[in-house]
């Protein structure tokens, strides 16, 4: 195991995410993939916009940029064209990416811009108060929502599919090793590279909708990994799974890759 530390600004510390945060496995797994790959740091550059998950980038010592809310994959897509030998990676968060940031995602995985996004939903926003987010299940409770929530939700790796990234996938912040595997692969795919990272946010959703802390959390999480629960339901050892949830079972791994022409700016592609 590496010691990440390495590519961490220490004089940063301490962080500000909650006790119980996800953000933080997650940002482990990034760094893990970082080292794996022997990426120069001085050809990562990493932008985000605004949120829980976007404040990661101050704690790491690579190219950093923050932007506006929402506009991270625009920024991207100009450093990107600007700059094409540095590995470009978008770090947003579910509502960062798909309210306000919704246009600007879809319009950069249309263009198969060579870039990897990193969109960690915690189906709410964490940041601002815990309102209800384009990803909040139905039912669930947020601030905005305190008798649930009536609004169908995003499925962010079917609707970025639809909107032409060639390279989607979708991981459990509980499973790191996987989450490292993932990243490492999408950083070195070329074209537009989203990962869907469920992650947690047990100050607010825990809270609202009863389901526990950080642990619990991370353990409800991996109850809904199809990947986890229907081969264990075959297994004549497990007597009973764990109570249900009110959300679906989740397809989780590489759910689309394909190898089409990258937008470079210049016409016929690279």
């Amino acid at each position: 195991m590496s010691d990440v530390k390495t590519y961490l600004r220490e004089w940063a510390m301490p962080h500000v995410l909650c006790p119980g945060c996800a953000h933080g496995i997650v940002l482990r797994s990034f760094l893990e993939s970082v080292d794996q790959l022997q990426l120069d740091r001085d050809k990562v550059a990493m932008v985000a916009g605004i949120g829980c998950s976007s404040r990661l980038i101050g704690y790491v010592d690579f190219c950093t940029l923050h932007g506006t809310h929402g506009r991270a994959p625009a920024f991207a897509t100009g450093l990107k064209l600007a700059r094409p030998e540095l590995n470009v990676v978008v770090v947003t968060g579910d509502g960062d990416a798909l309210a306000i940031g919704g246009n600007h995602l879809i319009h950069a995985a249309r263009r198969n811009i060579d870039m990897t996004v990193l969109m960690l939903n915690n189906a709410i926003y964490g940041m601002t108060g815990g309102q209800a987010a384009p990803t909040t299940p139905e039912g669930a409770v947020a601030s905005t929502t305190p008798r649930g929530n009536t609004e169908p939700n995003f499925d962010a790796c079917k609707l970025l599919i639809g909107a032409g990234a060639s390279h989607v996938a979708r991981v459990l912040a509980v499973n790191p090793l996987e989450m490292t595997k993932i990243m490492a692969d999408a950083m070195t795919h070329p074209g537009f590279s989203f990962i869907e990272v469920i992650s947690d946010c047990p100050e607010y959703f825990g809270r609202y909708n009863k389901v526990g802390g950080g642990a619990e959390m991370l353990s409800w999480m991996a109850v809904r990994d199809e990947g986890i629960t229907i081969p264990l339901a075959s297994k004549k050892f497990v007597k009973t799974l764990p109570p249900s949830t009110p959300l679906p079972g989740m397809q989780t791994g590489v759910l689309h890759r394909e190898i089409r022409p990258v937008y470079s700016g210049v016409r016929g592609g690279q």
